[in-house]
């Protein structure tokens, strides 16, 4: 049902459509409008359904008042909408479904709902781990929107038209690929992905809208590829996102000159692996139309990339640097080059940028303090980098950030058999981090608070029981800590040991395609600290090591 019309309204409302004949759905993003008005993929999903003219789609935010949910357009009620679908994206949401459906006056579990409306999810967590929303969800959708999801709705509304009840279409459809009906669908749900389009991307996502109250302001977002080749093993990205696919440039121009906007942010994973990079930013900076890139890979930056970037107003440069020292990158697969990343400061000191931000994870399982000496001394020699490049002059890199996270295990990498690091260990990491920063001049630190990561670790790899805890946070006046303090499960059995090779998760209800026996070698070659060859260009079938190629084609 998909087409390659190119929706884009930017600051304007989009003209409703009448619901007569048509079936109405609210797509529900669980946070304000300034988070979803800068995330990309529920604006992919809201470009499908609009598409179709059997449906009548409006947009709902939550800003967590209280007051019962309105749709942001026409300002209707969700509990008059007989079909609700939240785009999930992010761990903590699970609090603002529940928040959401219980202000408008529904049922948040399922089992407490009798016909409609019927309450659909899907998103990044719906690939990831379904369990811990699952109580409160009729039916997953399991995948790429763009591979089924609008054609799953229109059949939904002829079922609707026809006269059919909300039960009956979840049965017809639980076993469908892309698919997931908690209690109805049998083995687990297959993941939908496009087929034939192996290392293409036909149909990149972008921005339907922009506002100057979005957190990335008047920003139109555009997608340059999908799902990363290098295997970092703690990237639940590069594995739910297999095969890595690039999109074509012209499509993407197309798309930029349909929606003639002021600024483009670049979304993708790869950045840097696109081929037509350079290319395509040349061709924005000659039409005047201003552009922000993501993280970038060291060896990715060439001269003629740095050069052009600063050329064309660039001040600031953001590199991933993920573990402490040479011994962890090689653990998690990181393929860093520690040479093509200093020299890459030295050649952006010299080109006079201003700002480096440096990202980095702590908590690794196995993880020694000498990392962390490791990691002053790399720091240091950073900063050596930034002073050749400036080769006596005053100008050149003057601030750097560096930036650290809290190691989260998620579903469908290598690290789903990991345990997590404790509360104590993640903080002595963050004030070691803070230690080996504060004597170098112009750097400064940024860290994470572990409770936070913690958190979102168990939200994520959590099972059914994870909803009544959303329940107690959702509650006026509470909080995810409070909530902790009433709930009956054990925090420290989901996070703190490490699986067995045989364990059963919760999130294999579904089939992502990825082979759990590839993923259980990537987990052993970690704790050798054995690095692993990325996805090449050459199709899926020809390598097939992960099992996706085999999965893509259908054999068995």
């Amino acid at each position: 049902m998909s087409n390659t019309s190119h929706v884009y309204y930017g600051r304007d409302r989009p003209a409703l459509k009448e619901w007569g004949g048509r079936l109405p759905v609210a797509l529900v993003f669980a946070q304000p409008s300034k988070v979803a008005l800068s995330t990309l993929g529920w604006q992919v999903v809201w470009k499908l359904l609009n598409d179709c003219p059997q449906i009548a789609v409006e947009r709902f935010f939550w800003e967590g008042d209280g007051n019962p949910p309105r749709a942001y357009d026409s300002g209707r009620e969700l509990s008059d909408f007989p079909v609700i679908a939240f785009s999930l994206n992010f761990e903590e949401e699970i609090k603002g479904l529940v928040e959401v459906l219980d202000r408008a006056g529904i049922a948040p579990r399922r089992e407490d709902r009798d016909g409609w409306p019927l309450v659909l999810a899907g998103g990044p967590l719906a690939f990831l781990n379904p369990a811990p929303v699952a109580p409160g969800i009729d039916l997953f959708w399991v995948g790429e929107a763009e591979a089924g999801f609008d054609t799953l709705l229109v059949d939904l509304a002829a079922h609707v038209l026809d006269g059919g009840d909300p039960g009956g279409f979840v049965a017809e459809v639980a076993n469908r690929e892309g698919v997931y009906a908690p209690g109805l669908t049998l083995g687990a749900a297959r993941r939908a992905l496009p087929r034939g389009t192996n290392r293409t991307l036909p149909e990149p996502g972008h921005s339907c809208f922009v506002s100057p109250e979005s957190e990335f302001r008047d920003m139109f977002l555009l997608e340059v590829n999908r799902g990363c080749p290098y295997g970092c093993r703690f990237c639940a990205a590069g594995y739910i996102y297999r095969p890595p696919r690039h999109a074509d440039m012209a499509t993407l121009k197309a798309l930029v000159e349909g929606a003639d906007p002021l600024k483009v942010g670049l979304v993708g994973t790869a950045l840097t692996d696109w081929p037509d990079l350079l290319p395509f930013l040349k061709w924005l900076h000659g039409r005047g139309t201003k552009f922000s890139l993501a993280s970038l890979r060291a060896d990715g930056l060439g001269e003629e990339l740095l050069e052009f970037l600063r050329r064309s107003g660039t001040r600031s440069l953001t590199l991933a640097l993920e573990g402490a020292s040479r011994r962890l990158r090689v653990a998690v697969n990181k393929h860093l080059d520690e040479e093509a990343f200093l020299d890459a400061v030295r050649r952006a000191s010299r080109l006079q940028f201003n700002h480096l931000k440096i990202y980095l994870i702590a908590g690794w399982p196995g993880e020694e303090p000498a990392d962390y000496d490791e990691l002053g001394e790399f720091l240091g020699l950073v900063a050596r980098a930034i002073d050749e490049g400036r080769g006596g002059r005053k100008m050149g890199i003057e601030h750097v950030t560096v930036s650290a996270s809290c190691l989260v295990p998620k579903p469908w990498t290598p690290f789903q058999w990991a345990p997590m690091a404790s509360e104590d260990q993640l903080s002595w990491a963050m004030r070691r981090i803070r230690d080996v920063v504060k004597p170098l001049k112009g750097f400064r630190s940024m860290v994470e608070k572990p409770f936070s990561a913690r958190l979102q670790a168990m939200l994520a790899r959590g099972g059914e029981e994870i909803f009544a805890l959303a329940e107690v946070a959702a509650r006026p006046g509470m909080s995810w800590k409070k909530a902790l303090r009433e709930w009956d499960g054990d925090m420290g059995l989901i996070l703190d040991r490490e699986r067995g090779e045989d364990e059963v998760f919760p999130w294999e209800c579904l089939d992502m395609g990825v082979d759990r026996k590839f993923l259980w070698r990537e987990w052993q070659r970690y704790k050798q600290e054995q690095a692993s060859k990325h996805c090449g260009d050459a199709p899926c079938e020809a390598c097939n090591l992960c099992g996706m190629g085999k999965w893509l084609h259908g054999a068995e």
